[in-house]
């Protein structure tokens, strides 16, 4: 990737200008709070105003512990102003991997949220070399920051040579210890380059609900997005379907986020029958995979506003899919993760990191200007991540000859069977079970296996009244697919175990798979 010069402009200062110009226009709502662009501007002046006043040196790495409100938007804004590194903990995350995730980012400052926080919070002010602790409301261990200025205080200037901004997120490593994706003050900048070309093709007045909390690199790119759009950005942590249904309508809002599962749960629901999305432009459905059946109805129902998304903390949006149709000429694209967002340039590559053709099936690699910078502090892991130049994600799929990206499953999620050690993929088969009327959702895992070195097992939920047997749906496997992609073993829960962002943990499906001592590796059926 090209260097690009130092920016002589933060890109907050751009922000803040165009906040200045919208003035009175609404911003920002949360539960029953409406900010106007006028009072965002002098809430991050005020917040900096205070960091600068408490000692928050330029460059100084901040923790933030916080809930998903305009302060959280306003302390980040000012923290870049400062020139700091915002370094964002997320939830849920067991308690010492918020610790070491703190350690490793090498942090100076935390400011958290008294009503969000305990434990952790206890442990860093007790330690040999204990954080400076600011608070983000009342009643915790250190000074609250969002008590009103004193009056007359000037407006805040930032300094002359003030260090660029950057951000560390969390994102879980394969060797179980945090990683922390790194985006420095070119991938906000590119950000901003973005909502200017969609300001000059008129893309202007988006009203965007954030459920993603602002804590997820994959929350504040709509939220900033919308922002410098001159939009509406709505704040919300958790909202059932009805209310998620009732603040569409109500809001006329043109922009919303939902997993794959929330859209199964939504076309699922009798809800849907009375709910009025007309105001609907970009109904985005990412965080998974999404079974060609399921989309097909989602764009039935909804029309060409349903957007699959594909990205990574890494690279927040790799591809994407706007205004999709079934088309009849073209069904596969309805599994497709799209083509290349903006300035991304995506090849497939072998296992030797060679690039590999049209319709061959490798590692999906991508290079833009949204793409972090590496893992802090973390030099191997970058360099075998960023090799050439480009982000290996750690999805296998391939490009079609019309530069569609198809996604056939995680890398680790490989299944390698039979005696010929076959490549079998998990996402095929997930899609096919899918497909079956029976069928609301499902999820394969690779399991040991003493005849075939490993085999599919299918976790499947089905609808009520399903009367399918297990049978049935591998025969249906196999037809469609192929006696190797067949589950030897299928099980039928109720649900599947989700992450906290709302994705298949497949890591549970296998814990699940071993919790039983007698568990059999292989089904009652011979392998065919």
């Amino acid at each position: 990737m090209t260097e690009q010069p130092a920016p002589t402009v933060n890109y907050v200062e751009q922000l803040l200008e165009l906040f200045a110009a919208c003035g009175d226009k609404e911003a920002v709502v949360c539960a029953e709070r409406r900010l106007s662009y006028a009072q965002m501007r002098t809430m991050v002046l005020e917040l900096a105003t205070k960091l600068r006043d408490r000692g928050v040196r330029p460059g100084a790495g901040v923790a933030l512990l916080v809930r998903n409100t305009p302060e959280s938007i306003a302390l980040q804004l000012a923290l870049h102003l400062l020139g700091c590194r915002t370094v964002w903990i997320a939830r849920y995350p067991p308690y010492r991997e918020q610790v070491e995730f703190i350690e490793q980012a090498q942090v100076e400052v935390l400011i958290y949220d008294p009503e969000r926080t305990g434990r952790l919070t206890e442990e860093l002010t007790h330690r040999a070399e204990p954080l400076q602790i600011l608070c983000a409301g009342p009643g915790g261990q250190g000074p609250d920051l969002l008590e009103p200025v004193e009056p007359g205080t000037p407006e805040f200037v930032r300094a002359p040579g003030t260090p660029e901004p950057s951000s560390l997120f969390y994102t879980g490593g394969t060797s179980g210890r945090p990683r922390l994706v790194h985006h420095e003050h070119r991938f906000f900048l590119a950000l901003l380059a973005a909502a200017g070309y969609y300001r000059s093709i008129g893309e202007l007045g988006m009203r965007h609900l954030s459920t993603t909390a602002f804590v997820h690199v994959s929350g504040q790119m709509p939220a900033l997005l919308t922002l410098a759009e001159d939009g509406l950005l709505l704040l919300a942590e958790r909202v059932d379907l009805e209310s998620f249904l009732d603040t569409i309508r109500d809001e006329r809002l043109t922009s919303v986020f939902i997993s794959p599962a929330r859209l199964s749960e939504l076309l699922d629901s009798p809800l849907l029958d009375g709910a009025d999305l007309s105001s609907l432009r970009y109904l985005n459905c990412g965080g998974g995979p999404i079974s060609p059946t399921r989309l097909a109805q989602g764009i039935e129902r909804f029309g060409p506003v349903l957007r699959p998304v594909y990205g990574l903390s890494e690279l927040p949006l790799v591809a994407d899919q706007p205004f999709m149709v079934n088309d009849p000429e073209h069904p596969e694209r309805l599994a497709s993760a799209g083509k290349p967002f903006a300035d991304t340039r995506i090849e497939i590559r072998g296992e030797k990191d060679e690039l590999l053709g049209t319709g061959e099936i490798g590692e999906v690699c991508a290079a833009g200007s949204l793409v972090m910078t590496g893992y802090w502090n973390d030099p191997e892991g970058s360099a075998q991540t960023m090799a050439g130049g480009f982000l290996h994600t750690g999805d296998l799929g391939y490009l079609d000859e019309h530069g569609y990206l198809f996604l056939v499953d995680r890398k680790k999620d490989m299944i390698v069977t039979s005696v010929g050690a076959a490549n079998v993929y998990t996402r095929p088969i997930e899609d096919v079970l899918a497909s079956h009327p029976d069928v609301r959702a499902a999820a394969v895992i690779g399991v040991p296996d003493p005849g075939w070195g490993e085999a599919a097992h299918a976790y499947v939920v089905l609808a009520p009244d399903a009367t399918v047997s297990v049978e049935e749906l591998q025969e249906l496997v196999e037809r469609e697919l192929s006696d190797l992609h067949a589950p030897r073993g299928i099980d039928f829960v109720e649900s599947l175990p989700r992450t906290a962002l709302d994705k298949v943990d497949k890591r549970a499906l296998r814990a699940r798979h071993y919790e039983d001592p007698e568990r059999r590796t292989v089904s009652d059926l011979a392998p065919r």
